[in-house]
């Protein structure tokens, strides 16, 4: 009896103290930021819920969105006056389109998109810039799954009511190119990694020396086709495989700012500290003719500039 009663009390014990720490592994760190098509079906006549249906062309969000939904133009949040691609305009600017919509201080914000997906995360992460992500969503899955669930989708546009919008920037979330050069030239920045967000052929053409690989669609089912997130304990390994570690600031680039945005994300979803170089490739490789590293290394044999080339623009 003794040693029965002295058995359970060791299990006990070490379930207490692998448990936890198993269940938060599995468990994102922010699962607020990411809701279920079955969520969104029970909130859609929530007044304190807006959706935003991201797209490039009026004529996407016409041919059908989700009910209720309303149309966020994907030239509406970059600064199209930048000779710079995709940058974030000024925070009044972005005060204004989504107090337009009908987002204010109170509003829960769920984001998809019929664009390329990486753009639904470029709107999370515009969000977040002017401190209103933790108000923000995406939907798990985007409209293909909700498609596929054979849900409701309407073509009639959605009247909003102006809303009331307070800015809270967060200048940290967005890296810029003097940051990133300083993580880049030091070999020993061991609490910061830059990780590229683009395909592998374009990571091996040339990448920012000292970055980490991590293809954006490798965080997903199927990329664009099922944009569903792997499960949070899958994309830690994700992480863990490409060198990064959980005390590590992410800065994520791409080519203009999407696909890393995308990367933000995932970042901040699971509970790394994240910033996103929004000027990214075009504007170091191809504005500030900055040198990069080609191949599957994140910097040259030995540390040397032999390998280093100016990538060219595709």
């Amino acid at each position: 009896m003794v040693i029965r009663k002295s058995y359970f009390s060791l299990l006990a014990i070490l379930l207490a103290v692998f448990l936890p720490a198993s269940a938060a592994n599995a468990q994102a760190a922010h699962p607020e930021m990411l809701v279920t098509t079955e969520w969104l079906a029970a909130h859609l006549n929530d007044p304190k819920v807006v959706v935003l249906h991201v797209a490039s062309k009026q004529s996407d969000y016409d041919a059908g969105h989700i009910p209720g939904a309303r149309f966020l133009d994907t030239n509406d949040f970059i600064d199209r006056e930048s000779p710079l691609s995709t940058e974030l305009p000024s925070p009044e600017h972005l005060k204004a389109v989504f107090e337009k919509l009908g987002v204010g201080d109170n509003t829960r914000i769920i984001i998809y998109t019929t664009a390329w997906y990486p753009a639904a995360g470029r709107a999370y992460f515009t969000l977040d810039y002017i401190g209103h992500g933790n108000h923000t969503a995406l939907l798990d899955g985007s409209i293909q799954r909700w498609r596929s669930e054979n849900r409701a989708i309407a073509k009639d546009p959605v009247a909003a009511v102006k809303g009331s919008l307070t800015l809270h920037v967060h200048p940290e979330v967005r890296a810029m190119l003097e940051n990133v050069k300083k993580v880049s030239q030091s070999s020993t920045s061991a609490g910061v990694v830059l990780v590229d967000s683009r395909p592998e052929s374009r990571y091996k053409d040339g990448h920012i020396a000292g970055s980490a690989h991590l293809f954006w669609e490798d965080t997903t089912v199927n990329g664009t086709k099922d944009p569903t997130l792997l499960p949070p304990a899958k994309l830690r390994e994700i992480l863990a495989s490409r060198g990064i570690k959980p005390d590590q600031q992410l800065i994520t680039y791409c080519e203009v700012g999407l696909q890393a945005s995308h990367t933000y994300f995932i970042a901040k979803y699971l509970g790394y500290n994240a910033a996103m170089f929004d000027g990214s490739i075009h504007q170091w490789s191809h504005v500030e003719m900055l040198t990069v590293v080609p191949g599957t290394s994140p910097r040259c044999p030995g540390g040397g500039t032999a390998c280093e080339i100016h990538e060219k623009m595709q």
